[in-house]
């Protein structure tokens, strides 16, 4: 017998164990009413629950109204939220996968349109809103300046990353990754290119580092001690003067300490027009890099498109997951296909069992 594949090898954190360390990363769909999942989120998500990935994750999902990307994104601050993430969560881990959800806030890139639409501001008049960030410096030319966040807002946007993830536990999520990557607001409070303030949130590293953190912290409080906390981060900002890789490894050093499990390495969003090296796998050294330096496990994400670079990635300890966005949106069933041309073993539903050879 032939050793199984890193890629199909289980993962245990805490108490729960992935099947295997192909993860579903967070893709937006821009397609609930309410930020309630409906038949749509069922079955794109549920499809890739059977097409065998290890973890399936659900999209960046609001903590409040105006934490949304897009009207027409996922939320968790509301019961009927919880009801309406239930029914998917249970169909993803009836296939047996488990089910994580990622709870954002947008900041200064909320109240935007679909990308179909043209991604551009949505005014009130048309069911947007007044974004809010670190500093009142707009995204762009084209996007409004943002409301600049009171210490009193920051405390209660804590409050509201605390309370989305006691609902996640009860809608039965196995993971909860927090989102501080891609220029939204935690990750805009990070980066000095986004983050202009004077007080205790601003300025010096340890201070931008202070509301990420007590979010970080309170969620881990909420969310129980025998599951799993991810957090995904933009590991570095590909602009000088940004955040960097350097930067990341220390926080990854304090979100270890805080009890986080595994930290989901991306990059840049910060700005527009970075600059960034884009090719195949470009981010897993940055996830190698915060693994080795920080000590935690990562996850590699960003151009990872066939089974033997996902092997690869795992093989030579840049990353102990990898998490696979567009190909998955290819094909829902990447993961089955992968064992098969790695030589691994692994079960298969059995409604497809006569496609198995």
């Amino acid at each position: 017998m032939t050793a199984q594949p890193h890629l199909f090898t289980p993962l245990k954190i805490r108490e729960v164990e992935f099947r295997n360390r192909v993860f579903v990363s967070p893709m937006c769909q821009y397609s609930s009413a309410d930020g309630c999942p409906n038949d749509w989120h069922l079955v794109h998500l549920g499809s890739r629950a059977v097409g065998g990935a290890g973890l399936v994750i659900v999209e960046a999902t609001a903590v409040s109204p105006e934490g949304r990307i897009s009207p027409a994104d996922l939320g968790m601050w509301n019961d009927a939220q919880v009801e309406a993430h239930s029914r998917v969560v249970r169909f993803i881990k009836e296939q047996g996968a488990a089910a994580g959800v990622q709870i954002a806030h947008a900041g200064r890139k909320a109240s935007t349109a679909a990308p179909w639409d043209g991604g551009g501001h949505v005014d009130a008049a048309h069911g947007g809103w007044t974004p809010v960030g670190p500093s009142p410096v707009a995204f762009g030319p084209e996007f409004p300046a943002p409301h600049e966040l009171t210490e009193a807002e920051i405390a209660r946007l804590v409050d509201a990353f605390a309370v989305a993830a006691r609902r996640a536990h009860r809608a039965g999520f196995d993971v909860v990754e927090i989102h501080a990557a891609h220029g939204y607001l935690l990750h805009e409070f990070l980066s000095p290119l986004t983050n202009q303030r004077t007080d205790q949130y601003g300025g010096s590293f340890e201070n931008r580092l202070r509301f990420p953190l007590a979010v970080v912290s309170r969620v881990r409080e909420a969310w129980p001690a025998t599951q799993p906390l991810f957090v995904r981060i933009s590991a570095t900002d590909w602009v000088d003067g940004g955040w960097t890789v350097f930067d990341s490894v220390e926080l990854a050093r304090r979100l270890k300490a805080l009890g986080v499990d595994l930290v989901d390495c991306s990059s840049a969003g910060a700005v527009a027009g970075a600059r960034i090296p884009v090719g195949p796998g470009y981010q897993a050294p940055l996830a190698a890099t915060v693994r080795n330096e920080a000590g935690i496990p990562t996850g590699a994400v960003g151009m990872v498109t066939s089974a033997e670079q996902a092997e690869q990635i795992l093989a030579t300890g840049q990353a102990d997951a990898v998490l696979l966005a567009r190909e998955l949106l290819r094909n829902p069933y990447w993961p089955l296909m992968a064992a098969r041309r790695l030589g691994a073993t692994v079960e298969w539903p059995r409604q497809y069992l006569r496609a198995r050879r």
